[in-house]
C-alpha cells in the first residue's frame, strides 16, 4: 500500500474488511495541507479500487480531528507571478476546482465511509466530514464553521451539502455566524448520528457499526450508497426510475442467493468480493 505524508491507513486485523483512513498531521491539529489534497483522492482510489475493503472509518490522529485549511498552504493559493488578471483568475479556479475534487471523492468512493470525529472540527474539517455517508462524534468534540471568520465564503462543499443534512435554516445560521457549537448540539441537528462519552468508547462502537456494514452485501451497500446520493438532486419520480434502472441490473446476483438460503438456513451470509 502507498506511503502518504498526510494520511495513514490501517487495517486492524489482517482479516477485517473495514480500513481506518487518518489524517496524519497532528503537529498542526491535522490541517488540510497541500500534502492532504495530493494525497487524499489517490488514498480514497486506493481503498476503492481494494476489493478486501468493503468499509472505510475516516478518523485523525492527535488531539483533534482537523483544524481546517492550513493557513500557509492558503495564502499560497493566492499567490501568483502572472500580471494578466484573467489568467490569474482561470489558474485560480482550477486550483480551487482541484480542492473541491479532492473532498468530493468521499462521494465518489464506491465503499461507505463513517466519519469518527473528536476535538476540533472547523473549516475544511466539515468540508470533509458533511461529505462522509455516517458520521458520529466524542463528547469532546465542536464544530465550527470557520470561513467568514477567514474573510471567505466556504467552497469546498459546507454550503452545499450542509443544509441537506442539517436544514438549510441551521446551515445559514452556522456559516453566517461561524459560531462553535458542541457535539451534542450537532447531533441534535442531525450532523451525527450519536455522541459517545470519549473516543476510545467511539472507537470501539464505529468499528463495530463498520463490521456489520462490511458483512452485508457489498452490491446492496454499494449500490444504496449511489442511489441515495443520486435521488439527492432527483424528485422521487426521477429517484425511482434511476432505483429500479439500477436493480435490474443488479438483482439478478449471487449475493441474493446467498442472502435468502442463509436465512432459511439461520446462518450468516457469506458474500464474494467486489
Amino acid at each position: 500500500m502507498a506511503e502518504f505524508k498526510a494520511l495513514e491507513i490501517v487495517q486492524k486485523s489482517p482479516n477485517s474488511q473495514v480500513f481506518h483512513l487518518r489524517l496524519n498531521n497532528p503537529s498542526h491539529r491535522n490541517a488540510l495541507s497541500h500534502d492532504f489534497f495530493a494525497e487524499f483522492p489517490k488514498a480514497l482510489s486506493s481503498l476503492d479500487q481494494n476489493p478486501n475493503v468493503r468499509a472505510i472509518v475516516l478518523s485523525a490522529n492527535g488531539i483533534h480531528f482537523c483544524s481546517g485549511i492550513e493557513v500557509k498552504y492558503l495564502n499560497s493559493l493566492r499567490s501568483s507571478s502572472s500580471t494578466d488578471h484573467g489568467r490569474e483568475r482561470e489558474r485560480l479556479r482550477r486550483e480551487i476546482k482541484r480542492l473541491q475534487g479532492a473532498i468530493s471523492a468521499l462521494e465518489q468512493c464506491r465503499k461507505p465511509i463513517i466519519a469518527a470525529i473528536h476535538g476540533a472540527c472547523i473549516g475544511g474539517g466539515i468540508d470533509l466530514v458533511s461529505a462522509c455517508d455516517v458520521r458520529y462524534c466524542s463528547k469532546d468534540a465542536f464544530f465550527i464553521v470557520k470561513e467568514v471568520d477567514l474573510a471567505i465564503t466556504a467552497d469546498l462543499g459546507t454550503l452545499q451539502r450542509l443544509p441537506r443534512i442539517i436544514g438549510y435554516g441551521n446551515a445559514v445560521e452556522l456559516a453566517l455566524t461561524g459560531r462553535r457549537f458542541s457535539g451534542s448540539e450537532a447531533k441534535a441537528m442531525g450532523l451525527v448520528s450519536s455522541v459517545f462519552e470519549s473516543k476510545a468508547a467511539m472507537d470501539e462502537a464505529v468499528e463495530a457499526i463498520a463490521e456489520g456494514i462490511a458483512a452485508k452485501s457489498p452490491l446492496a451497500i454499494v449500490g444504496t450508497k449511489e442511489v441515495l446520493l443520486r435521488s439527492r438532486d432527483m424528485n422521487v419520480e426521477q429517484g425511482l426510475d434511476y432505483v429500479a434502472t439500477w436493480n435490474s441490473a443488479m438483482l439478478p446476483s449471487d449475493d441474493l442467493k446467498e442472502a435468502v438460503s442463509a436465512h432459511v438456513q439461520k446462518r450468516k451470509p457469506v458474500f464474494a468480493k467486489l
